[in-house]
């Protein structure tokens, strides 16, 4: 499926809770059985090109998707809050009461996929969250900054990073170990940081996609 085809499927969202008011991207493929929400890296959004395009590959797999930003317009203007996890936890956690809250999609098997601080963001939420996360996966992420509550991280997580993203293989490593759930580490041979390299995304995505299959076919 091309990008393009994509997001004309998507349709805009907002979610909404007291003062918290934040847009995304929600796609629902015909007998989807499940949904996976992104939770971004600093900096990014639901626009995000490496994003949708994980999301394209779920989606024709079957998956619904749900990108959105993290972040209101006037908190990102504030660096701290591209890093504080606990704001970007919080959000995802709104995001998934709100999908659970709509009647074609309450019923879906739920899992997070992270990328950078977003990948620190969703181990915390599939925490406090009261809803069963089925998988997590983390693109490049940095799960390091999650470490206060890893150890509690029930769901099935896939730490996906390029090989030559060093300094964050070692941080990946180091939270891999704490992990105490069903995991994964998987190393891109070549891929830096962003996985721009000929080839590197579609890898995240095809290894991503099966994870997320493996285990909404658990339920």
């Amino acid at each position: 499926m091309r990008l393009e085809e994509f997001r004309s499927l998507q349709h805009e969202v907002r979610m909404e809770c007291g003062n918290v008011s934040v847009g995304g991207f929600l796609a629902i493929p015909e007998g989807a059985s499940s949904i996976v929400l992104f939770a971004h890296g600093s900096g990014s959004s639901r626009f995000s090109s490496r994003n949708n395009y994980v999301a394209s590959v779920l989606h024709e797999a079957g998956m619904a998707t749900l990108l959105f930003d993290l972040l209101m317009e006037d908190k990102e203007a504030d660096r701290r809050n591209v890093f504080d996890i606990d704001l970007l936890a919080s959000r995802l956690v709104l995001a998934t009461e709100w999908i659970k809250s709509r009647e074609d999609t309450s019923d879906l098997h739920l899992g997070y996929f992270g990328a950078s601080t977003g990948s620190a963001a969703a181990l915390k939420a599939s925490v406090i969250t009261e809803h069963r996360v089925c998988a997590i996966v983390s693109r490049g992420g940095r799960p390091d900054m999650a470490l206060d509550v890893i150890e509690r991280v029930k769901a099935p997580t896939l730490l996906i990073v390029g090989g030559d993203d060093f300094g964050v293989i070692d941080l990946n490593e180091a939270a891999y170990e704490r992990l105490r759930c069903e995991k994964r580490l998987v190393l891109i041979p070549g891929a830096t940081h962003l996985f721009d390299e000929p080839g590197a995304l579609e890898k995240v995505s095809l290894i991503a996609k099966e994870w997320f299959l493996q285990h909404f076919e658990r339920g």
